[in-house]
């Protein structure tokens, strides 16, 4: 492929100027080739003998090259043309007064005046025979190859300030061609030598040496089997059309369905095979099983079964027995199927191709990983990138489970772009982040080299892509990226026959009884329900929503020594109900659906405060975002404006007692990952995400309320005054002493209401006499109230379903 400069100069004129891509490149050095003062210790020997094979230099008559002697302008360009294979005969007289048409320069000079990459000096000179200089040498070769229209950063050298050539040395120092005379130096006054321009010219051309580099990619897949057909049809077309390109997998394949469940990853690794993964890197969800009395015996004989090798260069396997023979914490440049390594190497269209797997610091927090250690991601990234460049690998990939900007105190792919040079690629899972295209971190003051990252969402619903130009030196030049939609693809055939017999297991299991019945249907009501008279699962507490929060604060109080003082469910995630009678696998799963994970957050009583009137904001009407609770109680005021409805915020103390939250004061809770990452507009877990207050216990929701539910065996849905709407009262009318000081008690409260109005009866206790009134239309029910004085139904027209209401006086018909 052409540099950018050559289609530029087209333009000129001359038409029969020819340029032509060298190739000499990648020609090897043969060890006959030789000149007497340039042995293999000579820090210029490669590029020396390399342009020598060309047929660029020949060196003196006596047999020596003189690589440390002052190399002349005249020579200078004679190399430049040469390897630029430029036509020096079909020329146009530059009219240098100093350049003959005789002079064995003169053909080379003309060539690049003709085509304005030299211009001699004002007095109409070019000086052949004059030594050129750094600076000088610095702006033909910026100009000759293009760099002055590649993007630059500013060099550490401090004697180039002033220079003239400051922008052309910025240029050669970006594309790393040059590294300056010191750390700090690049002399650009000083007399180049020959062999400094010839290591200085090969360095410059192996920059047009383009290769052209596809990726296909998955993450966060969580057991989604069932679309593996259709995933093998979206790696097929693309195949078709890129037969050589990678196709990497960033990790948590395991956990999230009744396959992972059931099959313990051996139905992912079918499919994975079938398709011809070429690598994939571990993610937190793959140490799921490692709790077990079997402990991570399915991730060996996962690694084991697999047709690809598996990469991470952060996790240290050697502690744990069952692992033994299939970990090395080395970048392999032959890498065997079924085991780790730390980095493979694989070579693509002859080139090389570098590939190296990260995995959150934080798996070990939130996965039971037993012996298995994780080390810093930052350090391992480094020592896998100098390894791989040590090994002359200049295109690097890195396959990531960190996150794309995930919790920063521990990791994430933002941070690896940013802190460590040489990465090209990061393909990302962990924070199931759609990033539609591509994201470039540009090179800065840390990194020379410009990064880019991909994440392709999440449960298999989409194939990433990605294709990648790279030059020479293995920088990237261009790319181009996008998601393809998996449902849009029809399904394999062979992937399909594949499925069944797993397919038909699970749906079996769906029908299997976790050990637990419920005696009356666990409803999940929406205003959109025929019928519904104001109950919704997005505005009232449900006894659904208490069981599903219930379940969230048993299990988070299991994995930390903190006091969890509550569990939040947002209602937008509880997505059917439960039949009465024995409960299925399959109801859970529709229950909650989505493979959300539990996480621990710490907030202050501010922020819970501003997080329930987020809550209450719509109310009555539904908000995704109303949040179910567990272990307090919380009364708001639906008759105040919004953001001013929250009256208190109360938790269960371990005796039993409510204690008000303190607005200055940090309490822990367990919510769903994405409330903690701030889904449905709770502005405050997002910040506190951002701040590293959230853990991600990676435990999935699903499987948390079945195990839950099977504890109760029988399951009773209560409704009981977690959530309160005081409706303009004082707290009062809700039961309970007054707590004055004479310890009297509030007189009864008597409650008159229509029939449409009876959803906001839910869920409260009326200290005096209820009484209904109004004409029936539809159905209309009265359901968990408790009635200390009479219930009056005289004024009824029609039917009411009285569901769980205590009357502790008489029912007036």
């Amino acid at each position: 492929m052409k540099r950018k400069f050559r289609n530029r100069f087209y333009t000129v004129s001359l038409a029969t100027t020819i340029l032509a891509t060298s190739a000499f490149l990648t020609t090897p050095v043969s060890a006959s080739t030789s000149f007497t003062d340039v042995t293999t210790t000579n820090t210029h020997y490669q590029a020396i003998m390399k342009l020598s094979e060309a047929g660029i230099i020949k060196g003196y008559t006596d047999g020596t090259f003189k690589p440390s002697e002052a190399v002349t302008r005249g020579q200078a360009v004679k190399m430049l043309a040469g390897i630029l294979n430029l036509d020096t005969n079909n020329v146009k007289n530059p009219n240098f007064k100093d350049v003959s048409t005789s002079s064995e320069y003169y053909g080379a000079i003309a060539a690049l005046a003709n085509l304005k990459i030299i211009t001699g000096f004002e007095d109409g000179t070019f000086k052949p025979s004059q030594p050129i200089t750094r600076g000088q040498m610095a702006k033909i070769v910026s100009i000759g190859f293009d760099l002055d229209e590649r993007p630059s950063t500013n060099t550490p050298f401090t004697d180039i300030k002033n220079s003239s050539y400051k922008s052309y040395v910025e240029d050669l120092y970006s594309a790393g061609v040059t590294k300056g005379t010191t750390a700090t130096s690049f002399a650009p006054t000083k007399y180049l030598t020959r062999g400094q321009l010839a290591s200085l010219l090969v360095r410059a051309d192996e920059l047009d040496t383009n290769f052209d580099l596809s990726i296909m990619y998955t993450n966060d897949t969580h057991g989604r089997v069932d679309m593996a057909p259709k995933r093998a049809s979206a790696v097929k077309d693309v195949r078709s059309k890129k037969p050589d390109a990678l196709l990497l997998d960033a990790g948590d394949v395991f956990s999230g369905t009744l396959y992972s469940n059931e099959f313990q990853g051996q139905a992912d690794l079918a499919f994975m095979n079938y398709m011809g993964y070429d690598a994939m890197t571990f993610g937190n969800h793959e140490f799921d099983l490692g709790i077990s009395q079997q402990g991570h015996q399915a991730l060996a004989d996962f690694i084991k079964g697999a047709d690809f090798p598996l990469v991470s260069a952060n996790i240290d396997f050697s502690k744990d027995s069952k692992f033994n023979g299939l970990f090395t914490d080395l970048v392999s440049s032959d890498p065997k199927n079924g085991k780790i390594y730390a980095g493979i190497t694989k070579v693509i269209n002859g080139e090389k191709v570098g590939i190296f797997g990260l995995t959150t610091e934080e798996t070990k927090d939130i996965a039971f990983v037993g012996s298995v250690q994780f080390e810093n991601y930052i350090k391992e990234a480094q020592k896998a990138v100098d390894a791989f460049k040590n090994s002359g690998v200049t295109k690097i990939i890195a396959l990531t489970h960190l996150g794309y900007d995930d919790n920063p105190k521990k990791d994430n792919d933002l941070l690896l772009a940013t802190n460590v040079d040489g990465i090209d690629v990061i393909v990302g899972g962990h924070s199931h982040t759609k990033l539609d295209k591509p994201v470039i971190i540009e090179p800065s003051a840390k990194k020379k080299e410009p990064t880019i990252i991909v994440q392709a969402y999440q449960y298999s619903d989409f194939l990433g892509t990605l294709d990648v130009q790279f030059n020479g030196a293995g920088i990237v030049t261009s790319y181009n990226g996008e998601l393809l939609k998996i449902a849009d693809y029809a399904a394999d055939p062979v992937a399909e026959k594949m499925l069944k017999p797993f397919k038909d297991k699970v749906s079996a299991i769906s029908n299997k009884e976790i050990g637990a019945t419920a005696t009356a249907p666990l409803l999940n009501p929406r205003l959109t329900d025929e019928g519904n008279k104001g109950v919704s699962v997005r505005s009232n507490e449900t006894a659904l929503g208490n069981l599903v929060t219930d379940g969230m604060l048993k299990k988070a109080k299991q994995f930390t020594k903190k006091e969890v003082v509550m569990a939040l469910q947002n209602g937008g995630g509880i997505r059917a109900g439960i039949d009465s009678g024995s409960i299925t696998a399959g109801e859970v799963i529709t229950v909650l659906p989505f493979g959300n994970t539990l996480a621990l957050m710490d907030v202050t009583g501010a922020e819970l405060k501003a997080a329930f009137e987020t809550s209450f904001a719509n109310y009555p009407k539904e908000n995704g975002g109303f949040l179910h609770i567990s272990g307090a109680q919380v009364k708001f005021d639906s008759t105040k404006e919004a953001g001013k409805r929250v009256v208190s915020i109360k938790y269960k103390d371990a005796s039993g007692n409510y204690i008000t939250l303190e607005n200055n004061k940090t309490y822990t809770i367990a919510t769903n990952a994405f409330t903690a990452k701030g889904g449905d507009g709770f502005t405050m877990f997002a910040k506190a995400y951002e701040e590293g207050r959230v853990t991600d216990l990676g435990l999935s929701d699903w499987e948390n309320f079945a195990e839950y539910l099977t504890s109760l065996k029988t399951v009773t849905p209560k409704v009981e005054n977690r959530i309160e709407d005081l409706l303009g009262k004082d707290g009062s009318s809700t039961g309970g002493s007054s707590g004055g000081g004479g310890g009297t008690t509030s007189p009864p409260q008597n409650v008159t209401i229509t029939v449409d109005k009876l959803a906001d009866l839910e869920g409260k206790t009326i200290t005096g006499n209820l009484t209904i009134t109004g004409n029936v239309k539809g159905n209309a029910v009265l359901q968990n109230v408790k009635i200390n004085g009479n219930l009056d139904l005289s004024g009824v027209n029609g039917d009411i379903q009285l569901v769980k209401v205590v009357v502790n006086g008489d029912t007036i018909l």
